[in-house]
């Protein structure tokens, strides 16, 4: 019995020995070859004008055929008729005289949550909103304007530039209604101030109306105004004394928080997209 133990004490309970496998190799048939692996594709940046057209979101390729049979397209500044012509990602194409790109506009409408800021980076200290929509289209969607870190509401994304530059032009008068919560009651003197068009940093900000949110404390007020100026509404307050606790976007360039929880996102409408375009 004692020889048994011996025999057995050198052994790990539970785990089986690994066997040793870098001595075996593996013989093909005799007369027969393994059969050779696909080359991988070799990768390019060109595409068929069609499917550049398509992917624009101009229309289907069968009616881009259509439109690049009758000389409607233009590569680089030259007519271009022949279907199945290819085309580089770096040229520039035109259809019907307007300049397009091979992704299809995407408009991504986000409540945004506290404590994501507009960069395009995330690091360790500060989440940004870009992330919150990473799911929301194949393309890489931009921010339009900014709202601040500690700022909540609707953010609008979107990958068309024309849109974004529009949109953001200190020029054009974006309708934005916010909520306020101060770190005291706004006095009456004070509220009538900012009802009759402060001015900041030396230029006047039209505001269309202020309000006392109903049957909350006077400590939250709603304001809705137009214009593109970073930062305003805070500028507004600070400048009369108050310290601005919280500020919700409620609504931006017509659109709504309507149905869209905090932190969650939704596609815009094709309306939406035609009244955005129509500013």
């Amino acid at each position: 019995m004692a020889k048994e133990q011996n025999k057995n004490s050198g052994r790990r309970a539970g785990k089986s020995r690994a066997k040793d496998i870098t001595q075996k190799k593996s013989f093909a048939p005799k007369g027969k070859t393994k059969p050779a692996l696909p080359k991988p594709k070799k990768p390019t940046d060109e595409i068929r004008l069609n499917k550049y057209i398509a992917n624009s979101g101009m229309c289907s390729r069968r009616e881009a055929d259509l439109y690049i049979s009758t000389g409607n397209v233009t590569v680089n500044g030259q007519v271009i008729n022949e279907l199945g012509y290819k085309v580089k990602l770096t040229d520039e194409v035109k259809f019907d005289g307007r300049r397009i790109s091979p992704e299809k506009k995407e408009y991504v409408l986000l409540n945004k949550p506290k404590g994501f800021d507009t960069s395009e980076k995330e690091d360790t200290l500060h989440k940004s909103a870009v992330g919150l929509v990473s799911n929301a289209s194949k393309y890489k969607l931009f921010p339009v304007g900014r709202l601040q870190r500690n700022s909540t509401g609707l953010l609008l994304f979107t990958n068309d530039h024309d849109m974004i530059k529009k949109l953001t032009d200190t020029g054009l008068q974006v309708r934005k209604m916010y909520q306020v919560s101060l770190d005291k009651p706004l006095k009456f003197e004070d509220f009538q101030k900012i009802e009759n068009n402060p001015e900041v940093d030396g230029k006047v900000v039209r505001i269309e109306s202020v309000n006392y949110v109903d049957n909350l404390p006077k400590t939250e007020i709603g304001i809705l105004f137009s214009s593109n100026r970073n930062n305003i509404v805070t500028k507004i307050f600070e400048s009369l004394g108050y310290e601005v606790l919280k500020l919700d976007r409620v609504t931006y360039a017509g659109l709504t928080k309507k149905d869209l929880p905090r932190g969650h996102w939704r596609h815009l409408t094709k309306q939406e997209v035609i009244n955005l375009g129509m500013m």
